[in-house]
């Protein structure tokens, strides 16, 4: 199998996926996994969002996920530079960055961070409102990861209402 070809899913001619922009944009080969691979990325994202909050608060969370979204920025502008798509599905550290963004509002426990996980999934697939604008509206790099920080910023207002309401 060539180095720009994992399970399947290519990489752009150019490309290779020991290259840093691929391994950000790809989540590690997260988004080179066969099926779903935006569901990939957000599952990705669970153990370390959990240790950041744990270990450190979810104010550290949101900025682990300012600090993604800086770096899927440039990694997802590069790939879109070698690619032919607008949004490839591979690229899913929009995701990461994301979820980071909607499991701040909920405590490292397991049944909110599934809540937080399905929240956010689909925001992220139904696409409602600002999350649609966004995706439509910005181009390049901005535009693949800005639905999902918008998608994160919705999750994490929803959960952190009902946290506040249902409590510890």
């Amino acid at each position: 199998m060539p180095d720009n070809a994992i399970s399947g899913r290519n990489l752009p001619a150019g490309l290779r996926f020991h290259d840093p922009a691929a391994l950000i944009a790809t989540a590690g080969g997260a988004g080179l996994l066969p099926c779903f691979p935006g569901t990939w990325g957000s599952l990705v994202a669970l153990p370390p969002a959990w240790a950041i909050a744990a270990y450190f608060g979810n104010l550290w969370l949101i900025l682990a996920a300012a600090i993604v979204f800086c770096a899927g920025l440039w990694a997802s502008s590069r790939y879109l530079r070698l690619s032919d798509e607008t949004d490839p599905a591979p690229i899913v550290v929009d995701e990461v960055a994301g979820q980071f963004l909607a499991l701040a509002a909920v405590p490292p426990d397991p049944w909110w961070y599934a809540a937080a996980f399905a929240l956010f999934r689909i925001l992220d697939i139904a696409k409602p409102g600002p999350v649609s604008w966004a995706e439509r509206k910005l181009g390049g790099g901005l535009g693949v990861m800005a639905d999902d920080i918008v998608a994160g910023a919705g999750a994490f207002v929803i959960l952190g209402v009902a946290y506040k309401f249902a409590g510890p």
